[in-house]
């Protein structure tokens, strides 16, 4: 693998991670998790090959930034996951407690 594929796959994960943003910010959970598949497979395939690359500087600068970039893409993916599932489990929280005062009180 050439260094300036490493970077083309860098590209790829950070194209991904900032549709994953997106989706996360339009509540589309089921495209957010195929594209999280689509982002696990293409770090899977990598990672060992990015091991046995030794990028220039130029490159190693770029990657630095892809990283940077796709951290914070994930850290705000993590919020707003966070506060989906925070309603989340407010709603099963309330079903519980429907559930329980229709069995003390009866239908």
């Amino acid at each position: 693998m050439s260094s300036s594929q490493v970077i083309a796959n860098y590209e790829s994960l950070s194209v991904l991670t900032g549709q994953m943003r997106e989706a996360a910010k339009c509540d589309e959970w089921d495209h957010l998790i195929s594209l999280e598949n689509q982002c696990s497979s293409l770090v899977t395939a990598t990672k060992p090959l990015d091991a046995e690359v030794i990028l220039d500087a130029a490159a190693q600068l770029r990657k630095t930034q892809l990283i940077q970039k796709i951290l914070a893409d994930h850290a705000e993916i993590s919020t707003l996951t966070q506060a989906w599932m925070g309603e989340l489990h407010g709603i099963v929280q309330s079903i519980h407690q429907e559930q329980c005062l229709q069995k003390a009180y009866g239908d």
